[in-house]
């Protein structure tokens, strides 16, 4: 037994499921976690020693890569001025500046924690905002934990077969109306019925926890139209693909401009964060400048502030997502052609700094359905051989994948020299 096997079993003792987030207990693809208690640039390291190329990045934020020297040093200079003080820093708003130079769309901000959080603040924003109670959402989108969201949701609540949770009360997710994503027309004909009740249409404009899915075309401009005639706010979930897809998020790359954004991942470069904002007189309902309150012990943690600002700061030179982008693209294109040599069906899809594969001959997946109809076992057999050849891939076929600025040429090789072997056993 080695050693991650013995921490999962002492886990289970205190933990529900020995871990403190569904995806990571491998439920899905089974078998048992690999605990980790270092990371370096493109690679995480076992407790055990062994080395794996990493395609997880703490679930996006690590786009520098692991213990980037000028992250670990900003936060170490931070820490030794103190963990947090409960009061206005400086360091706040030199963080949301950065942010607004980018997504000039978050006229006004605030930092919270998490993404679920700022998630659940921007819906009641918009609640607060529009005095209306219903909100849209998409299938296979998944926007944090809160009560209303777990509606049909993806990533963590389906890695394990439950699309729904326990414990959410029915009146709350009634006020949740979940359509197919990518389709415009259902949006329109709810809209058509009962436009005059709901408050906001929250969406991933790329979807990356059913794995990764585009907008197709017209699908995103479609929402803000709709918006706009009804007077509902259009948020845009960007907590995975704000500063990851793009230095203006997917918001700039599709030139859509939301009422609000969420974010979270990178602008904490790996420390517990998340900001939601928007147009300005939609952020002057949130206390004390109106009547929608939030709060948090902890929002604009320096820590968190300091992390944040060092990643920006990176990923802000003129190369960087252009490399970045380039090299995603071509990982994936070689990992579809690979596996087309081996006869196993994969489609592929990338952008910015994450991708994502199905096991599926329908190209390109731009649904749910689609998404549910890929071969999850093909999924399974793969990413067991991958981790075994010291590749770490998102432990279900329900999550995007991400790639750093610093993978090389080095760790693509040793990732398709070990999928070609993967793709054998399928």
């Amino acid at each position: 037994m080695n050693r991650s096997n013995t921490l999962f079993t002492e886990a289970k003792e205190i933990l529900p499921g020995g871990v403190n987030s569904p995806v990571r207990a491998f439920s899905r693809v089974g078998g048992e976690p690999v605990y980790f208690n270092r990371g370096k640039g493109a690679y995480l390291f076992d407790e055990d020693g062994k080395a794996y190329i990493d395609y997880i990045g703490s679930w996006g934020p690590m786009i520098a890569g692991h213990a980037h020297p000028k992250v670990i040093s900003a936060v170490q200079q931070a820490a030794e001025n103190g963990l947090g003080f409960g009061a206005p820093t400086e360091i706040e708003t030199t963080l949301a500046k950065k942010i607004r130079q980018h997504m000039p769309t978050m006229e006004l901000m605030r930092m919270v924690n998490s993404g679920t959080e700022a998630t659940m603040s921007a819906l009641r924003v918009a609640r607060g905002f529009t005095g209306r109670d219903k909100i849209v959402k998409f299938e296979g989108c998944y926007h944090g934990h809160s009560d209303g969201l777990l509606v049909k949701a993806g990533s963590g609540a389906l890695t394990l077969g439950e699309p729904d949770s326990a414990g959410v009360p029915q009146p709350i997710a009634e006020q949740t109306l979940t359509l197919p994503f990518n389709d415009v027309n259902a949006l329109n004909t709810l809209f058509s019925h009962i436009g005059e009740q709901i408050a906001a249409v929250i969406v991933e404009p790329v979807a990356g926890n059913m794995g990764m899915v585009l907008p197709v075309p017209g699908f995103l401009t479609g929402l803000k139209k709709i918006c706009e005639d009804y007077g509902a706010l259009l948020i845009f979930d960007e907590v995975m693909t704000g500063f990851r897809v793009g230095l203006a998020g997917a918001q700039g790359l599709f030139s859509i401009q939301p009422d609000l954004t969420t974010l979270g991942k990178v602008i904490g470069g790996g420390l517990p964060v998340g900001a939601f904002g928007g147009r300005r007189e939609v952020m002057e309902s949130v206390a004390p400048l109106g009547p929608v309150y939030q709060a948090g012990t902890l929002s604009g943690n320096p820590l968190a502030m300091a992390s944040g600002i060092a990643t920006m700061s990176i990923i802000e030179q003129p190369d960087f997502f252009p490399d970045l982008e380039a090299k995603t693209n071509d990982f994936m294109h070689r990992l579809e052609v690979l596996a087309s040599d081996r006869g196993v069906p994969l489609a592929t899809t990338s952008l910015g700094g994450m991708f994502g594969f199905f096991f599926s001959n329908e190209k390109p997946i731009s649904n749910f359905t689609q998404v549910l109809n890929s071969n999850t076992e093909n999924f399974n057999t793969f990413f067991q051989h991958m981790l075994a050849a010291g590749v770490n891939l998102a432990p279900s076929p329900f999550e995007s994948g991400f790639v750093s600025g610093a993978h090389t040429e080095q760790e693509f090789s040793a990732t398709l020299n070990a999928a070609d072997a993967a793709f054998k056993n399928i």
